[in-house]
This record gives structure tokens, C-alpha cells and sequence, in this order.
């Protein structure tokens, strides 16, 4: 008999499991892609477009109804349009997402049918009270928002998501947040068709069921100051939960599991994430796309666009110095120069302020002095490159390093092959396998450049008699004798060496350095608060992280379905 009971409880806890899961599984599609543009206006309101590309299940509900969740209450629904690859629909207030506020896309005769597929593109022209005060800056305004969602969305979605700031703001002005995970650190910056700067996430293995969430900080003075609220937002841990919500919470847990999982890989990626981004030393308003290409670049500058490393940028500019004859070195270990007098007027700002940073006295005084030169190249290079393309720029500048090596490499003789090399050096040296490229090219002997003893204090070749002397021995070559060859092995492993003893004896740790570089060039954006005011509740109306997860941050199971 007790056998009996319990299987017939088992039956019914099965029965209503089934049930459970067919009932989730009415709507059933995937978000294959997702693009949104958010325009932040000078009025303190949002406008928002968004394209979704649906595919819906062959075993799912017919998409008839779209939630949209919307950050706030204060919007009407005057101001949204809809259509289906075109089509006009209509929208409605017949919201049934799980969030307070939102709208629904009625299909109609446009309905994505089992199996189907569609695009629905939303226009909404203004959404109010979706601006606060900055918790890092009180003369920031802080703008965050999340894009639609949906929990019974699957597979990956293509989701971008593109910020415009408000008109006049400067490219050094305003401040990213903290990308989602998943998503580049720092988003890609440009100007729109109206000259408003754009932040843009893309992230192609993204998802349509996860609530991510951006921002970025700006400069109050360019939107109405009474659009800016201040007032808290309200704790998720005051939000009450009912019965309900506690046997949601249960279903929810295999999900958090999941989740904590990412707190072991994403420290990780953080740090790396972290390391790579002290070496990336230019500014964002560098890399903001302009027209065409800046033209009249040196070597040395080209190199800072592309960001290359300082210890070979460092390299460059010795080699340029001692090429222009206005510095010896007289020890390599360590490196000693001596500036000679008078100072050629051919030289750069940036190698004028390489020689005064070695005319310190200590080690430590001579890095400081190579920081802020590297910190004026910068910023020299970003003014310049304002208003070009930085891609076309950086395509320009490897097509010039390449033909370099295609006539160094098709010279007829060593002697030729050399002196080409020799007029070339710096620019040969954009190639990121310069080192490997060198050994491959020069497989027969190397004439040595006539300055190369200004370079290398052990290096002794052969010339002619002083006039005068009688004795018959060689003498040190004044520059002026005959160029000694060695092989091109070892001429690239002493250009390669000298980048290394640049690094560990000059500059010290390249990290360290980089980082010093970067703190002032481009510095680490400050991250404000993330308030639920400014982003959407989700695509079924989800309720952020408030809904029934049991551990902080997930987003499981929180907006409605396709209905």
C-alpha cells in the first residue's frame, strides 16, 4: 500500500514537472541577432531603435506578441513605431512581460510562425527620467542601460549595442563603464552621421536571454540640468518575495551554479584582460575614425599609431639619433651616451627629448625623462592623426613597411641589398617579426652602415693608414673607411639584442613602464554605479536581478516569454 502512495506521488510530481516544462517551452525561438542604437539627447531624454532578427522554433508558439521592457514608466506610446521586414504594426499597453513597465509589438498578419523566421524593427523617440547624477563625479551624468531580453530565447545572438552622447560632447570628455562580460573591455569609438560621438559594444556569442548592462558618464553642462535625477534607486534585497518566487528560486539554482563557475574564469580573464590593456598606451579620441590618411608621419611616429612597443620604439629613436649624428654611445652595459655639440636642427621634438631625459644623472631620472617623452609622442601622433582614419592611417604606414622589405629583398648584391637596409632601418622595424624577417633576408654577409661605430662601442673595423703614422697597424675607422661586412645572423641578433638591453637595463620592467605611459595617456575610465533607471527591464519585462535567482548578479529566469 505504501508502495502504491509513493508511486503515485512520483507520478504526479512527474505529471506536473512535464506540465511545468511544456508550458515553459510554449514560446520557444532564437534572438540570432540584436542591434540597438540609444541616443542620449541634450534634453536629458533617450531615444532608442532596435532591430531584432527572430528564428522562431519549429516547435514553438507562433511569435504573435513582442514584450519590450522599458526603464522607466514615462514614455507614451504615441511616440513608438513598429514594423515587420517593413510592415507597419501596431503597438499596444497589453504588456505581459514580468516587469512594471513595457509595451507590446502586436504581429498580426506578420506573425513568425513555427519554424519561421522575421525581423522587427522598434522606433521609440523618447524616453524620460532615464539620466542620473554620477556617483564618481557630481559633474557627470551618468547614462546606463540593458537591451531587451527574453528567458526563453536560445543560442547565441549577435548583439550590438551602440551608444550616441549628446551633441558637443568632446572626445576626451566622456567615460565608459565596465563592459559586460563577455564583451571587449573597452567599446570602439567614432562619430555618427550627426558628429555625436559612439561607444559600440559587439559581442557575436552573446545571448538573447541575459540581461547585459552598459553605461558611460558625460559632462552634465551638455543636457538639462533638470533632467538629471538623484534620488537612490531602490536595494533588490528590498524587493519581497512571495511563495511563488521562493519555488522559482529553486528551479533558478542549477543556473547560479553555472554562473559561479564565472567567478573562477573571470578573474582570470581579468587580469589578462588588465595586462593587455597597461600596454595600450593611446587615447581614445586616437582611435575615434576621421577621413582619409595622415600622410608626413616619421617611423617612430608611425609606430606610436600602431601601437608597438616602447622598448623597440626606444631602439628606433637611438638608432635615429646616432644616424642624425647627435649621439655616441659610449657603453652599452650600461647604455651611456654622449650628446654631441652642436645638436643637428634636423632633429625631431621627440629625439630632443630623448637626449635631455640621458642627461640625467641616475637611472630612475632617465626613465622619468623617457615616460614623458613617450607621453608628448602620443599626444603629438593624436593631434596629428586628428581628423584621418587611424585604419587607413595604419594600412598606409604597413604598406610602406612592406615595400621597404620587397626592394631590400630583391637587391641584386649584399652591398646594395645593405645600403637599402640601412636607409630603411626604422621602417623595417614596423614589422612585427622583424627580428625573424632580418635573419631570413640577409642569409649572406651584411656591409655595416658607416655610423654603426657610433653605435656600437666594440665594433672596430678595418681602414686605411693615418697619413702620417708609419706604423702599419690598422686604426678605428673615423666613419670614413670602407664598410666592414659580418654575417646577417649576427647583425640581426645585435639589433634584436639591443632592443632587449634597452628593455632590461633602461627602461626595466616594459610593463611597468607602458603602464606609467598609459596612466596619463589613457587612463583606466572611471566606473560609475549602475542604476536600474537607466536600462531596460528586459524583453518580457524581466525584473533586473530582483526576480526569484539565488545568488547575486544572475539574471536567470527573470523576463517573460515570447508573449
Amino acid at each position: 500500500m505504501k508502495q502504491r502512495v509513493l508511486a503515485s506521488l512520483v507520478l504526479i510530481v512527474m505529471m506536473f514537472a512535464f506540465t511545468t516544462s511544456v508550458q515553459a517551452q510554449d514560446y520557444s525561438f532564437s534572438l540570432d541577432k540584436m542591434v540597438v542604437h540609444i541616443y542620449w539627447n541634450a534634453d536629458g531624454t533617450s531615444a532608442l531603435d532596435y532591430n531584432f532578427f527572430f528564428t522562431n522554433d519549429a516547435y514553438g508558439h507562433a511569435i504573435d506578441y513582442v514584450d519590450v521592457g522599458m526603464p522607466t514608466w514615462n514614455f507614451s506610446l504615441s511616440d513608438i513605431t513598429a514594423d515587420v521586414e517593413g510592415n507597419s504594426v501596431s503597438v499596444s499597453s497589453d504588456f505581459q512581460g514580468d516587469g512594471s513597465y513595457g509595451f507590446a509589438v502586436e504581429m498580426g498578419a506578420y506573425t513568425i510562425p513555427p519554424g519561421g523566421s522575421g525581423q522587427v524593427h522598434i522606433y521609440i523617440a523618447r524616453v524620460n527620467g532615464v539620466l542620473y547624477e554620477s556617483t564618481e563625479d557630481p559633474n557627470y551624468a551618468s547614462a546606463v542601460f540593458s537591451p531587451a531580453y527574453w528567458t526563453t530565447a536560445n543560442g547565441n545572438t549577435d548583439l550590438t549595442v551602440i551608444y550616441h552622447l549628446p551633441p558637443g560632447v568632446l572626445p576626451e570628455e566622456p567615460r565608459w563603464h565596465s563592459a559586460p562580460y563577455g564583451f571587449p573591455a573597452e567599446p570602439e569609438t567614432g562619430f555618427d552621421a550627426d558628429g555625436r560621438i559612439t561607444y559600440t559594444w559587439r559581442n557575436q556569442q552573446a545571448n538573447g536571454y541575459t540581461m547585459y548592462t552598459f553605461g558611460a558618464d558625460f559632462p552634465k553642462t551638455y543636457v538639462v540640468s533638470s533632467a538629471i535625477q538623484t534620488e537612490p534607486v531602490s536595494s533588490p534585497s528590498s524587493i519581497i518575495y512571495d511563495i511563488g518566487d521562493i519555488f522559482e528560486s529553486l528551479s533558478s539554482f542549477g543556473c547560479c551554479g553555472l554562473f559561479g563557475l564565472l567567478f573562477v574564469g573571470a578573474p582570470i580573464l581579468g587580469a589578462i584582460n588588465e595586462r593587455k590593456r597597461k600596454l595600450q598606451y593611446l587615447p581614445p579620441k586616437i582611435s575615434i575614425e576621421g577621413h582619409g590618411v595622415k600622410r608626413g608621419l616619421t617611423a617612430v611616429e608611425a609606430a606610436i599609431l600602431m601601437e608597438q612597443p616602447l622598448d623597440k620604439i626606444m631602439q628606433m629613436v637611438l638608432f635615429g639619433v646616432v644616424k642624425k649624428e647627435a649621439a655616441t654611445v659610449l657603453k652599452q652595459e650600461p647604455l651611456t651616451l654622449q650628446v654631441n655639440e652642436p645638436i643637428p636642427e634636423s632633429l625631431h621634438g621627440y629625439e630632443k627629448d630623448f637626449l635631455r631625459a640621458f642627461a640625467a644623472a641616475d637611472l630612475a631620472g632617465r626613465r622619468k625623462g623617457l615616460q614623458e617623452m613617450t607621453v608628448n609622442l602620443v599626444k603629438a601622433v593624436g593631434d596629428k592623426i586628428k581628423g584621418f582614419s587611424r585604419k587607413e592611417t595604419q594600412a598606409y604606414y604597413k604598406n610602406i613597411m612592406e615595400r621597404a622589405w620587397a626592394q631590400i629583398e630583391s637587391a641584386g648584391t649584399p652591398e646594395v641589398k645593405s645600403q637599402m637596409y640601412d636607409e630603411a632601418l626604422e621602417w623595417t622595424m614596423l614589422d612585427k617579426n622583424y627580428d625573424e624577417r632580418t635573419r631570413r633576408v640577409f642569409t649572406g654577409p651584411v656591409f655595416l652602415p658607416m655610423w654603426w661605430g657610433r653605435y656600437d662601442p666594440g665594433y672596430h673595423p678595418v681602414s686605411t693608414v693615418r697619413a702620417g703614422a708609419g706604423t702599419g697597424v690598422p686604426s678605428v675607422s673615423t666613419g670614413r673607411g670602407a664598410p666592414t661586412s659580418i654575417p646577417g645572423s649576427a647583425f640581426a641578433a645585435s639589433v634584436v639584442t639591443g632592443v632587449q638591453n634597452f628593455s632590461s637595463r633602461v627602461l626595466g620592467n616594459v610593463q611597468s613602464f607602458t603602464s606609467g605611459v598609459t596612466s596619463r595617456t589613457n587612463p583606466m575610465p572611471k566606473t560609475s554605479s549602475t542604476r536600474s533607471g537607466g536600462g531596460s527591464r528586459g524583453g518580457g519585462g524581466g525584473r533586473s536581478c530582483a526576480c526569484a535567482c539565488a545568488c547575486a548578479g544572475c539574471a536567470c529566469a527573470c523576463a517573460g516569454g515570447g508573449r
